[in-house]
């Protein structure tokens, strides 16, 4: 998963791309980069490894000069995470294009030959994000025409046009074309979130667009709408925003893991709170709990920090049970199950988490998380309660069992390193040392996160059901993202460049 923005400013834009990339740090971790261009025509551009406050200085800051930009925040979902893999991505031809992407295509290995052999464009990095670009620009000079040098709005929307009909899997997209301004798309099925909005100043209006809804609200940009699943807008540098569907067929079916865990909870994703959803699913874990569990002996509900404190509250009230925070977090650490390596993750969690020994001391608590990956963090947080003197040690999952790994754009494990593969809830019980788990049921999900849209009646839930909403991932294509996403792998792509296969290789 990544964070991506754009702006279109009456003024310089630098800042408050960078203060928005901020506020979506979450969506991204490894790499952050930020693209402007000015009055000139001159792009300007800082990339590298790092959170955003680390590959940001002042020098940088102000060469970003000019009105418009787009800035990317990374999460690498298979290869190489050198530099050279941060976003955003930039082609001189035609006319200057530079682009970042949220998402991951399915089909890239068969792009990236095409790309090659038939549109004689070269790829520098494994990113799939440079295919898109590459494709996108091609797309354009085919649509334009040999000798013909003005570009149009309706001449990008059919370049775009172009792109869906090539491209497949998970991706939001915000791309910036000199001369044009900011174009942004969404996949056919809207799997990745995409929101844009406006801001009125002395200047005259401005024009954001993001990740998530968050981004633009703290930049003081009011909310027009939803990208919608195979919908292109362009937001000018003159002018009013257009748009068009360039997907007849398109529908929604947006990843449900952005409602369970990815946004951040102050956001809205297609018109649904991921604040409410998280409620909801709190609720409809209580309610199962007492269906099946009546007579528990639960004294107390601590949630696992920080995604799981919604959901864990409203679980408290509707048991009537008290709710205390158990575990303080250590900020300054990641997001543990992206970690490669067991021996890291165990360690990474002792470091983010410790446990307040008098809200486990003799009692029986219930632990809740927002999902269950690995299974290594949820071992050593039970561990961790019983060191500090519970009782009993329940835990509850506000998802459903993950028992397959995500191909469009989130960077799930190998499935033989996901603990519910293959797996019975009793076994993974046994395993992370639990007196008992629970498990959120699917539909109970999918009604708690669809509640507040009635487009939305499909969502992609491929990592609980093995149901890929793009119909084209087949057990081979499963495989071959095993060998790049095992921890083996991840720790290949940590050694020098000579010592690396191709990772076409490993495809």
């Amino acid at each position: 998963m990544c964070g991506v923005l754009g702006i279109v400013g009456k003024a310089p834009v630098g800042a408050s791309l960078y203060d928005g990339l901020t506020v979506l740090q979450h969506r991204g971790q490894d790499a952050a980069g930020i693209l402007t261009c000015d009055a000139d025509g001159v792009i300007n551009l800082r990339k590298d490894n790092g959170l955003v406050k680390d590959v940001f200085f002042k020098r940088h800051m102000s060469r970003l000069t000019g009105n418009v930009g787009i800035a990317h925040c990374r999460y690498p979902t298979a290869g190489s995470s050198s530099p050279a893999e941060a976003q955003p991505f930039y082609v001189n031809s035609p006319f200057g294009i530079a682009l970042a992407h949220n998402g991951n295509l399915t089909n890239a290995d068969q792009l990236r030959e095409r790309i090659f052999k038939d549109d004689l464009r070269h790829i520098n990095t494994s990113s799939d994000s440079e295919v898109l670009l590459n494709i996108l620009a091609h797309e354009i000079y085919k649509t334009l025409g040999e000798g013909r040098y003005q570009l149009s709005n309706d001449i990008v929307f059919e370049a775009v046009n172009g792109l869906f009909k090539r491209c497949r899997g998970g991706y939001a997209v915000v791309a910036f074309i000199i001369g044009v301004g900011i174009v942004a798309f969404r996949d056919r099925f809207g799997i990745r979130p995409l929101i844009y909005g406006y801001r009125d100043t002395d200047a005259g209006r401005e024009y954001m667009v993001a990740s998530e809804s968050v981004a633009l609200a703290s930049q003081g940009f009011k909310v027009i709408a939803d990208v919608r699943p195979g919908e292109a807008i362009i937001l000018p540098m003159e002018g009013k925003v257009e748009s068009k569907i360039c997907v007849a067929d398109a529908q929604y079916a947006p990843c449900i893991f952005e409602q369970v865990y990815l946004a951040r909870p102050d956001s809205m994703i297609d018109g649904i709170s991921v604040y409410r959803t998280r409620m909801r699913m709190g609720e409809k874990l209580a309610n199962k709990i007492m269906r099946e569990w009546p007579d528990h002996d639960i004294d107390v509900v601590i949630p696992i920090p920080d995604t799981s404190r919604t959901s864990a509250l409203e679980m408290s009230q509707q048991l009537g049970v008290r709710y205390r925070e158990g575990f303080i977090k250590n900020r300054y650490i990641g997001r543990t199950f992206i970690m490669p390596g067991q021996a890291q993750r165990q360690k990474s969690v002792r470091q983010k988490l410790n446990a307040i020994d008098l809200e486990f001391r003799d009692k029986n608590v219930l632990l809740v998380d927002d999902s269950i990956v690995r299974g290594t963090t949820s071992k050593q947080i039970v561990q961790m309660a019983r060191d500090a003197g519970a009782r009993k040690v329940y835990f509850a999952s506000a998802a459903p069992p993950v028992r397959y790994p995500n191909v469009y754009g989130i960077d799930m494990p190998a499935a033989n390193e996901l603990i519910a593969s293959n797996r019975t809830v009793e076994q993974i019980q046994e395993i992370i040392g639990a007196d008992r788990l629970i498990y959120q049921d699917l539909n109970d999900l999918i009604e708690a996160a669809s509640e507040g849209n009635p487009q939305i009646t499909r969502f992609d839930t491929s990592c609980f059901s093995k149901e890929y909403v793009t119909g084209d991932i087949n057990e081979s294509y499963l495989s071959g993202l095993e060998l790049l996403r095992s921890d083996d792998a991840k720790r290949s792509a940590d050694t020098p460049p000579s010592e690396l296969r191709d990772v076409s290789q490993l495809r």
